[in-house]
């Protein structure tokens, strides 16, 4: 059977630095990351994993990272100076090598404490060729790709959610593209990924928000 292949099979990602997975995908990761912890951020540490946790600094993960919770991308050529724009921006930062389990060997953990007190979590994978994958957000299972505007929900597992919240998207003109819901037990907390084909508005969290059952809700448009 032959192979379809893409762009980026071919050519890459645009990118700065050496490796499409520990740069490229490392700084998307963090863009990603920060757009789900917001911009409140006082503290992040990143718990790195497997091959992330032996080559970082030789292959630049570290930098790719925390330029990623700067909020630059993959091809900006500031990149390489990252810590030096966190100090001035005040972001304190640490990276910690640790062992995550049964994960990809290119994953990170970013723990993020919050000028309010609260501490949020992301989990993700840089898979390769630029390509990402975060798998947890505070716990809960999700999986998002940062391709496509996306809605992430922690709700009630209840009847009525997901149709209220396709209602929403609906009424605002927004098309589903995918959909994915993850529970850990019957009736007790859920989460949902909706992926969608256009860019999602702001007043989407207003509506979902006040669908009874949900918990949190946070919009993610792509880099």
């Amino acid at each position: 059977m032959s192979k379809e292949y893409g762009v980026f099979d071919i050519l890459g990602p645009v990118m700065i630095g050496p490796s499409s997975s520990h740069t490229a995908g490392a700084a998307k990761l963090g863009r990603i990351a920060q757009k789900i912890a917001g911009d409140n951020i006082k503290k992040v540490t990143f718990y790195l994993h497997g091959s992330f946790a032996k080559t970082y600094k030789g292959h630049g993960t570290d930098k790719a990272l925390l330029a990623g919770v700067l909020k630059m991308e993959p091809q900006d050529e500031h990149l390489k100076n990252s810590f030096d724009i966190a100090a001035r921006e005040g972001l304190e930062y640490e990276f910690i090598e640790t062992d995550l389990g049964d994960v990809h060997p290119n994953t990170v953990k970013f723990k993020f404490d919050l000028y309010n007190g609260k501490v949020m979590t992301v989990t993700g994978s840089s898979i390769g060729g630029g390509s990402i994958l975060i798998t947890e957000v505070d716990g809960e299972s999700v999986e998002l790709t940062g391709e496509y505007p996306a809605i992430i929900t922690k709700h009630k597992d209840k009847p009525g959610i997901i149709t209220a919240v396709s209602s929403v998207l609906s009424n605002l003109g927004v098309n589903i593209a995918f959909m994915k819901v993850f529970r850990k037990r019957r009736g007790q907390t859920a989460s949902m990924v909706v992926e969608t084909d256009g860019i999602i508005p702001k007043d989407a969290i207003n509506y979902i928000s006040k669908i009874e059952g949900i918990e949190d809700v946070k919009v993610i448009n792509p880099i």
